[in-house]
């Protein structure tokens, strides 16, 4: 059996990231980074959950991450945040976006940007296991709320 390769570390090597500064990286961008990783994170789990047809499989994805999902998301998780990703979560929260979600509240788009970065930092500073802890308390949150 082959052994296990790490996809950030692989990405990183390969298009020469390792050793760059992250925090100079604009909150927008680690939201645009932190958006497909979370995307990708609940597809994955999304398909997890078991074989079914793709449009179930995309709308049961979509609840989960659209902007008005990942505000109480971030809404429900603001006391488990360190300072270190308070501050990135504000940092992407407050950052002056030109474009804005279509179905969605200003409050919770921004809300959704500054999440969207917390979990680029998280990726880019290879805390996986913290976004991971994260994410899974935040979709929790939101199925409670629903229930």
């Amino acid at each position: 059996m082959e052994k296990s390769i790490d996809l950030f570390e692989y990405t990183a090597k390969h298009l020469d990231l390792m050793g760059k500064d992250i925090t100079t990286f604009s909150p927008l961008t680690l939201a645009f980074l932190g958006d497909a990783v979370y995307e990708v994170i609940i597809r994955t789990m999304v398909v997890c959950e078991g074989n079914t047809q793709v449009n179930k499989l995309h709308k049961k994805s979509s609840n989960l991450v659209k902007a008005e999902a990942q505000a109480n998301m971030i809404k429900s998780l603001m006391d488990e945040l360190s300072e270190e990703e308070l501050a990135y979560y504000k940092r992407g929260r407050n950052a002056k976006s030109y474009t804005s979600a279509k179905n969605a509240t200003i409050a919770d788009y921004r809300m959704a940007t500054g999440f969207e970065a917390l979990v680029g930092y998280l990726y880019l500073t290879r805390q996986s296991e913290r976004m991971m802890e994260l994410i899974k308390k935040g979709i929790a949150a939101v199925e409670e709320m629903r229930k």
